[in-house]
């Protein structure tokens, strides 16, 4: 709820002013009934015509009143609803975008993409109920109990008799609603996940024939979420029936009492008609209430879902420091890492890199290349051992800083909806040529030639309308379109392949366990023939260019190349 209270903060003139304009049409509503028992009680007797048409002209002024402030403070309510859902919004997704991969990795990402979308609806749907009927219902049910003591105090204390009861129905219902409304999210959460590797798996799932397979495991977080939201329905299914039961009982209690009290010649029938009048408005009130408290529910279980991300702590500290002189450009030096904190993924790693020189890795299948490349750029932290870069603990380094200096293409990249162009250009403006020489590096060129519009064709999400070879070009040239022209260095990861196994010598010293390619000077390397993912690059002045770049990876400018094979 801390969180919802500092984003309604900056409009809480707007709102003040909107509960003010509530507060007039709701105090209009109550005076209804009262002019209604006045006009039968007092004036039609008198059979003046121009009293009976004063206070019906006054009934309609307050029904017009009551209708034109409930629209204007609606209108408020949603105004700020709004405005305060998108700035949430707002800073959640930025929020998000800053959290660490480990940290993405413990929430998950189908929980967050609930938590900004079907999290912030419900805040939002509880921030506008909160002004639209917060106000209003606790104003017609407490004015609507005073103003029946003005009119028969006998009726009125039968009418309170009932109020305790329906008091406690609404707080054990909402206390048992907001635990099973989180667990209906977390519900949510699950299918969401599963949606979302049904999708992205698709062409997997049909290859091997498992459509039944999926549809059963969707079948199952699907169910558990209809079980989980017929509890939390049933639960609050339960609040208007009984409010209902409660409340008839004692409208039929109020008649038969008003009855004996007419015919005692202790009330009046327009009395009567207005207390009815006044028990419907406090039994829609009590209605309007028993909503709120279910939508509350809603609202702040999703609240302290969206909080707990907002507040978690950043975990990817930046410690200054000078720099060392170093001859070596990259340096990893014992470095060991687990993503689980029990089972190492890498573990020992010592190689160091001059400008200009190349290492090539090669491993198989989940022996830690990408492993090194995510460490490097410090999506992750080693667990131990130490990373340089420049000369420079990788610590010491801002992360945007550090992230300009690589253009990487991991092996799930994402092409966007969007053209070709934009594809490469990835909001940073560069020039047109420089768009076309990328596309020339990353050999994509012939193809976006031949399509229609060129490097103005529009992909579709995920880039679904290209072949996988021309998807990995396109992202080549993405990760390469950064200016400058200097190429000091290759890190190439890649599936393991015959290849003879050498001792580790020279300055970049060998990782154990794995088959390598031993570094040489740029212009020399020359690895094994097969497709790469990608090709990336960073900036750095004052180095040589190599000689001759490998003929099987295209020329991209920049400092580190990182290449993640499949």
């Amino acid at each position: 709820m801390k969180v919802i209270l500092h984003y309604i903060k900056p409009f809480i003139p707007r709102m003040s002013l909107g509960i003010f304009i509530k507060f007039v049409g709701a105090v209009m509503e109550l005076f209804l009934p009262w002019i209604l028992s006045h006009l039968v009680d007092d004036i039609v007797p008198l059979r003046d015509m121009g009293l009976i048409l004063f206070w019906g002209g006054m009934m309609i002024l307050a029904a017009v009143m009551a209708l034109v402030t409930n629209i204007v403070a609606n209108r408020m309510a949603a105004w700020v609803a709004q405005h305060t859902t998108q700035a949430l919004r707002h800073d959640l997704f930025e929020k998000i975008s800053y959290l660490s991969c480990s940290q993405i990795d413990s929430y998950s990402i189908p929980s967050l993409e609930s938590r900004l979308t079907s999290d912030t609806y419900n805040v939002h749907q509880m921030i506008g109920m909160m002004q639209r009927m917060g106000v209003r219902a606790p104003i017609l049910l407490l004015g609507g109990i005073l103003i029946t003591l003005t009119l028969d105090p006998v009726l009125t204390l039968v009418l309170v008799c009932t109020l305790p009861f329906l008091a406690v129905l609404v707080y054990c219902v909402s206390k048992r609603g907001i635990p099973l409304y989180v667990g209906l999210q977390q519900g949510v959460d699950a299918m969401v996940r599963t949606v979302r590797e049904n999708i992205s798996g698709i062409r997997v799932i049909k290859a091997l024939s498992k459509t039944e397979y999926e549809r059963e495991r969707f079948a199952k977080v699907n169910g558990e979420v209809v079980r989980r939201e017929k509890k939390a329905g049933i639960t609050m299914a339960l609040t208007n029936p009984m409010m209902n039961l409660l409340l008839n009982v004692g409208l039929t209690l109020v008649i038969v009492v008003g009855a004996f009290r007419v015919n005692a010649g202790l009330s009046q029938a327009g009395k009567i008609i207005a207390f009815l009048s006044y028990f419907t408005i406090i039994l829609n009130a009590m209605m309007a209430i028993t909503r709120i408290f279910v939508m509350c529910s809603k609202g702040i279980a999703s609240g302290a879902r969206i909080q707990e991300v907002l507040e978690t702590p950043e975990d990817l500290h930046v410690t200054p420091m000078e720099p060392e002189d170093s001859p070596y450009h990259v340096v990893f030096d014992h470095v060991s890492f687990s993503y689980s904190k029990t089972e190492p993924s890498v573990e020992d790693i010592s190689f160091r890199l001059k400008p200009g020189e190349t290492l090539g890795i090669i491993g198989a299948t989940g022996c830690g290349k990408s492993t090194l490349m995510a460490l490097l750029m410090r999506l992750y932290d080693a667990d131990s051992g130490l990373i340089q870069i420049g000369g420079r603990k990788l610590n010491s380094i801002p992360l945007d800083e550090l992230h300009e200096k690589f253009g990487v293409v991991f092996q799930n990249d994402v092409l966007f909806a969007d053209t070709i162009y934009e594809n490469i250009d990835f909001g940073r403006h560069l020039p047109p040529e420089d768009i076309e020489k990328a596309a020339r590096c990353a050999q994509a060129m012939d193809f976006i030639s031949a399509l229609p519009d060129g490097l103005q064709h529009m992909l579709t999400a995920k880039g679904t309308n290209l072949s996988g070879g021309q998807k990995q070009r396109v992202l080549v040239a993405r990760a390469g379109g950064l200016p400058g022209n200097f190429n000091s260095g290759r890190l190439l990861l890649r599936p393991g392949l015959p290849h003879r196994r050498r001792p580790a010598e020279g300055p970049a010293g060998g990782i154990p366990g794995h088959h390598y390619h031993h570094h040489r000077p740029a212009g020399q390397f020359h690895p094994p023939r097969g497709p790469h993912l990608g090709t990336g690059r960073g900036q750095r002045t004052g180095l040589r260019r190599p000689r001759a770049p490998a003929e099987n990876l295209p020329s991209i400018p920049g400092n580190c190349e990182i290449t993640d094979g499949i």
